[in-house]
């Protein structure tokens, strides 16, 4: 039975915040890749979609979450269900920024819908037409 202790959980830091790999391929041999991500109050992360969905569930503070067009506020208790291949964009609350618990099928890939690299993407972030795991997810 793999058992992922607290203190060998992997840990990827970016301008934006900390994802915290619960369970992936390579921790764990999960099917599904499990993180958690805090972010800082006011911080935003770039940009992007994933060729695979993902479910946010808001565990602390609040966001702003922009996806396919639409900006919808969420609180601590929220899911938001992402589909495959739409543009996304998380704004940590200015007063609390959020912590959440990401799923996504292992494998799961982003990118920069049409190409265009945002022009506050960390050195993580996808360029161009790349397409990239990310470490919190392999």
């Amino acid at each position: 039975m793999p058992v992922i202790r607290s203190a060998d959980s992997r840990r990827s830091t970016t301008p934006n915040g900390v994802m915290t790999t619960l369970a992936s391929p390579t921790q764990g041999g999960a099917t599904q890749a499990v993180w958690r991500v805090d972010m800082p109050a006011g911080n935003s992360g770039p940009y992007h979609a994933a060729d695979g969905e993902q479910v946010w569930t808001f565990l602390t503070g609040g966001a702003t979450v922009e996806l396919d067009g639409e900006t919808v506020g969420v609180e601590a208790g929220d899911t938001v269900v992402m589909p495959a291949d739409v543009g996304r964009r998380m704004h940590a609350s200015t007063e609390s920024g959020f912590t959440a618990i990401v799923v996504a099928p292992a494998g799961c890939e982003v990118y920069n819908p049409g190409g265009v690299t945002a022009a506050d993407a960390c050195d993580l972030a996808p360029k161009g037409t790349d397409r990239l795991l990310p470490p919190w997810t392999r």
